[in-house]
């Protein structure tokens, strides 16, 4: 569901309307005569569309974590915040950047439009930025030739597709001096080679058993999942294009399952 396009729609008709009564029907209605309901009704909805439609496109929208590939750091089930104007100003609907404000940085948590169907919505970690070269081995992830720091932190178990237990190994990883959980699972293997695709400058990168390297393109991010072996990301599908780039996710404002989990900030 294309939810911006909706509010659109209903801001327009709703909007036409308050216009059309404005300088047109009320003029020709005796004024003891009410409002007929077609007019009245989208007439109060317009300002409270209005409202809702500035703020998801231009400053503050709600999404909700459908998957875990981003366990640890954010949970199924958790309603986040996303600051839409992080990385610029975009017009609602079309994406399209209209003001700079400040670049994406390698270890923030970004909210894509996923490349291979836009209509949808992505949530993963940037460890890769324009130019960078990107290599994955063994479950090292090196950045520009320089091993990215990992601290052991213990054994991390989750609960997945209903009573399955997976048992995993979670790291601090630092990347540029921006910290942040992951997890490994040391039953999976580095790299599933039948999971990757070919995507969009795919002869950017080299794929084997144990990893692979990739160089990411100008205009175009290199993003993964905190639950390293459990998700669907660049890796598999490709780099993301900053034309795709809705904004960065900031906080935790809800989790009905686990209250303790509202206003944690998203490191």
């Amino acid at each position: 569901m294309n939810f911006p396009l909706i509010m659109l729609i209903l801001l327009l008709i709703t909007g036409g309307i308050w216009l059309l009564d404005y300088f047109i029907l009320r003029r020709s209605r005796a004024p003891e005569v009410d409002e007929p309901w077609w007019v009245e009704y989208p007439k109060s909805f317009f300002p409270v569309i209005l409202i809702v439609f500035c703020l998801r496109s231009f400053l503050v929208e709600p999404f909700k974590i459908p998957s875990g590939s981003m366990i640890p750091t954010l949970l199924v089930g958790d309603f986040i915040l996303v600051n839409k104007y992080a990385y610029g100003i975009r017009l609602p609907v079309i994406n399209l950047k209209i003001l700079d404000t400040n670049d994406p940085k390698r270890g923030e948590v970004l909210v894509f439009r996923y490349p291979d169907n836009p209509s949808m919505d992505y949530i993963k970690r940037i460890v890769g930025l324009p130019g960078d070269l990107i290599t994955y081995r063994n479950k090292q992830l090196i950045v520009n030739d320089v091993p990215v720091s990992m601290e052991p932190t213990g054994e991390y178990a989750y609960v997945e597709s209903g009573l399955n237990y997976v048992y995993s190994r979670g790291y601090v990883e630092s990347l540029n001096g921006h910290s942040h959980a992951i997890i490994l699972n040391p039953e999976m293997p580095t790299i599933q080679i039948s999971g990757v695709r070919q995507f969009p400058s795919h002869e950017n990168c080299d794929y084997n058993n144990s990893g692979f390297t990739c160089k990411v393109p100008p205009e175009s991010y290199f993003t993964m999942g905190d639950n390293r072996d459990s998700s669907s990301d660049s890796r598999y599908w490709g780099f993301v294009p900053e034309r795709n780039i809705v904004g960065k996710a900031f906080m935790v404002w809800w989790n009905f399952n686990d209250l303790s989990r509202i206003g944690l900030s998203i490191k």
